[in-house]
């Protein structure tokens, strides 16, 4: 009794406490999340900016009108023996002043938001290419500047588990389960990235929160989008488009390194092996010098 008395004690904790963990979130999304990450690229900021301009004007606005609400409904009721004013009903004043304040509010909205919408489409100055292929059910990388190709898909063992018919939360080390790939997607970081987006198949959508962005992967179509991370991490995300009876299982994940170590892996995925030695040609004899005849 004790026990449980204690879990839910902790639950409600836990519940109290979420509005104040929801701003200040990892930049992968947590279960009771609340609140939109800030993610870890200048698109994911400025979305994030633009998200908390506008939700503190509404707070403020909430709490402006449900207060003066709640205040006109205790102070002057009926059995207090409030009169009703009949002098604001069809009032000009009021009713200009109700039109022009939301109007004024947008305004203050609108110009950082466009400012921030422009800079998000900005492809220019991007310092390498990757172009990203949906299919049913997995990811394709080309890296349009180095050669560099390859798939990735969800890994053999989640996938095992997955159809296991076993509960994941109690098997050890599925931390991140669902969102394992056999092959990730490597990056450079403080490098601006633009990515092509395309589909073989059907629609799919290339999504991972930390980035700021999603964007459709379209069969004949081919869509763009760019990032730029400062610091080195592990990104996770999903398709986001219902593609099918495998859409939950098309993980994402964006390993992003240093410049140093980008280079290394682009090193090993670009070095051609070794030749191996000619052989002899079969049948031949091995060449002897006879001695000087005297």
């Amino acid at each position: 009794m004790i026990p449980r008395r204690i879990k839910h004690l902790t639950g409600a904790l836990l519940a109290l406490s979420a509005p104040a963990v929801a701003f200040a979130q990892a930049a992968d999304p947590k279960r009771w999340q609340l609140n939109m990450g800030r993610g870890v690229t200048p698109s994911s900021v400025n979305a994030y900016e633009a998200h908390m301009l506008a939700l503190w004007i509404c707070v403020v606005i909430g709490v402006a009108v449900f207060g003066a609400m709640f205040y006109a409904m205790f102070k002057f009721r009926k059995s207090k023996g409030a009169v009703p004013d009949t002098s604001l009903t069809h009032s000009t004043k009021l009713e200009t002043i109700w039109t022009v304040v939301p109007i004024l509010l947008l305004l203050v909205m609108a110009f950082p938001a466009t400012d921030k919408l422009i800079k998000m489409y900005d492809y220019r100055k991007s310092e390498m290419t990757v172009k990203i292929t949906g299919y049913q059910w997995l990811w394709k990388y080309d890296y349009l500047d180095n050669g560099i190709s390859f798939t990735s898909r969800l890994t053999a063992a989640d996938d095992a588990l997955r159809q296991s018919g076993k509960d994941p939360r109690t098997v050890a080390g599925t931390e991140h389960y669902l969102l394992n790939v056999d092959n990730e997607l490597v990056l450079p970081a403080k490098t601006k990235i633009r990515f092509v987006l395309t589909a073989d198949d059907v629609i799919h959508a290339w999504w991972v929160p930390a980035l700021g962005w999603k964007q459709d992967a379209v069969p004949g179509i081919i869509n763009e989008a760019w990032t730029y991370v400062d610091e080195p991490g592990v990104y996770r995300g999903q398709c986001a488009e219902l593609c099918g009876k495998d859409h939950g299982f098309m993980p994402i994940v964006v390993r992003v390194l240093s410049k140093e170590d980008y280079a290394k892996w682009v090193a090993s995925k670009t070095a051609k092996p070794a030749e191996p030695a000619a052989a002899p040609a079969a049948g031949a004899a091995t060449a002897t010098v006879a001695p000087a005849a005297k």
